[in-house]
């Protein structure tokens, strides 16, 4: 298994060598919606453990905004507006967790967020998330076999997880590399958009 400081760097700035020049230094926030901010600050801060660290009362009775610290210096941030559509699962995320349904969505929907843990942590992890009371899968170890999962850790494992949903039904995942990832991971001609029809 790879050392942590094998790992990609949660602070570690990035920029593609023959781009424009950005500068990333990662997620500033990730903003979703919510139907009941007192149930998701229970779930994010009470549950998980994640701080709040601002809360925002948006003007003219339009809603609130409110972001954990989910490390990093990255924070989740979530919106609640009283008049805010129903979730349609399939379509604005997936109908549920990869081993209960399809993890399909829509086009511009967020599929899931996925959070780095440490990886010698990850078992102990999904236990204290069952006591907890969170349904979640078994930690699962993601390889380049044709669907991806295996039984047992081997060299070509690059990450485990472990899927679970918050109360919404937000598709969350606990991930941890296990390898340092090389030019050998990116090995796949990209799909274009008239490929559906061949699907």
């Amino acid at each position: 298994m790879a050392q942590m400081s094998d790992l990609p760097s949660e602070t570690e700035s990035v920029r593609a060598p023959d781009g424009p020049g950005f500068e990333f230094r990662g997620v500033n926030h990730l903003a979703l919606v919510c139907s009941d901010m007192e149930r998701t600050v229970d779930f994010y801060s009470g549950v998980l453990g994640m701080p709040l660290i601002k809360t925002i009362e948006l003007p003219v009775g339009m809603g609130q905004h409110f972001f954990f610290d989910c490390g990093g210096g990255d924070a989740l941030a979530f919106f609640w507006f009283p008049d805010a559509p129903d979730a349609v699962p399939g379509v604005s995320a997936p109908t549920g967790r990869p081993d209960q349904g399809s993890l399909t969505s829509a086009v511009g929907s967020m599929n899931h967020v996925a959070f780095a843990v440490p990886p010698e942590r990850i078992d102990e992890y999904r236990d204290r998330l069952r006591a907890a009371g969170v349904d979640c899968t078994d930690v699962a170890n993601h390889d380049d076999s044709e669907w991806g999962i295996v039984d047992t850790m081997h060299p070509g494992v690059f990450v485990r997880s472990i899927y679970f949903q918050d109360p919404d039904g937000i598709l969350l995942e606990f991930a941890c590399w296990t390898r340092t990832l090389g030019p050998q991971d990116v090995c796949h001609v990209p799909a274009r958009a008239a490929d559906q029809a061949k699907a």
